[in-house]
């Protein structure tokens, strides 16, 4: 699958607050890192700025149970992001 293992039975469906990348993880935590986000981060935190707020852009929207809820949430993402267009 694009985003989780195979036969993952439970993921969190996730949306960053900074790009409004939309992903699968394997976490299920309110926030986490997002995986493009994360390749930018500016490790230099102002005064008012905490590192988890730079890490964890990411929000928790639903979490993903069952094997065939997963797989076919994995498509629809994977297909969404997909830069060949002979699905439409």
């Amino acid at each position: 699958m694009y985003f989780v293992e195979d036969g993952t039975e439970k993921c969190g469906f996730y949306e960053c607050r900074k790009c409004n990348y939309r992903f699968l993880s394997m976490a299920t935590a309110a926030r986490t890192a997002c995986p493009l986000c994360e390749q930018d981060i500016d490790y230099e935190i102002g005064p008012d700025e905490s590192l988890e707020d730079l890490l964890e852009t990411a929000d928790l929207m639903e979490v993903v149970e069952g094997k065939e809820n997963v797989e076919r949430m994995d498509t629809l993402l994977s297909v969404a992001y997909a830069e060949d267009e002979s699905w439409i």
